[in-house]
């Protein structure tokens, strides 16, 4: 499926550099995506540790100035992703990990421009009460969101799909969590592929959900490859997005399955950025 075959929207798109351009290091990435067409990147947590020295900190900060691209969303810290994990919000004990995260992540936002943090909630674990990891969980976006609002900017909410323990598998979940925290500035990160992969109907929560969507990302399904790869109509669901009233950046998020540049293929070099 190639945009360029009636493109249906014109919404913006950004390139995760957490999962396309892994070839590369990090420090290489967004000078990468640069030269790929794109002006806008978003990150998982680019640092191996919640708390990176001060020279690995500025080598990223570094690296994407000198690329020239707006970073426009970063993840907090998720724990060891390769192993399972998939945050720290609700992981009873680890508290303080977090809240030394988040110091960092809205240090190293505030220094980019970047305006939206993705907290992912975290697993279930075992022998620890649902309830008190939910109650954690208010406790730690309450505090993520108030340091991000220090700098205007908001925290975004994922359902995941892929990972057993993890609650939040539809969009539902996701805002639920939201009403209870009764904040505008903590929105839906709307995942189609994740949203698919759960069985959610992407359709009706673009119909009902799009005012309350901080983010949206895209890969196919089945598979998480590159549009065209499996059965979702993705460019349709965007031109729906948008006329939703849908505005912000589409995150492309896929697994490349090769080399990343030649998966790119599918979006026309023009449609990768503004200039």
């Amino acid at each position: 499926m190639s945009e360029g075959n009636g493109a249906q929207h014109s919404l913006r798109y950004d390139v995760n550099l957490s999962i396309l351009f892994t070839e590369l290091p990090v420090p290489r990435r967004p000078a990468a995506a640069r030269d790929a067409g794109f002006d806008a990147i978003e990150f998982w947590w680019p640092f191996t540790e919640p708390v990176p020295g001060d020279r690995e900190v500025d080598e990223f900060v570094r690296a994407v100035r000198d690329a020239g691209v707006d970073l426009v969303g970063l993840n907090f810290y998720a724990g060891d992703m390769k192993a399972g994990d998939r945050g720290l919000v609700s992981w009873v004990g680890r508290e303080r990990e977090f809240a030394d995260n988040v110091d960092v992540a809205i240090g190293v936002a505030d220094q980019l421009g970047c305006r939206s943090f993705n907290a992912l909630y975290g697993n279930r674990i075992d022998g620890i009460d649902p309830a008190d990891q939910d109650k954690l969980a208010l406790s730690n976006l309450e505090l993520a969101a108030n340091a991000a609002s220090a700098i205007g900017a908001r925290l975004v909410l994922e359902p995941l799909s892929g990972a057993p323990a993890y609650p939040l598998t539809t969009a539902a979940h996701a805002l639920d969590v939201i009403d209870q925290l009764g904040r505008d500035d903590v929105l839906l990160l709307a995942d189609l592929y994740h949203l698919a992969a759960n069985g959610d109907d992407i359709d009706a929560v673009i119909a009902g959900q799009t005012a309350r969507m901080g983010h949206v990302q895209i890969a196919d399904a089945p598979g998480r490859g590159a549009p065209g790869t499996g059965a979702l109509d993705i460019h349709g669901h965007l031109a729906r997005l948008q006329a939703a009233g849908y505005s912000g950046h589409v995150g492309i998020e896929y697994s490349p399955g090769g080399d990343s540049l030649d998966s790119l293929d599918w979006l026309p070099r023009e449609r990768r950025g503004t200039a």
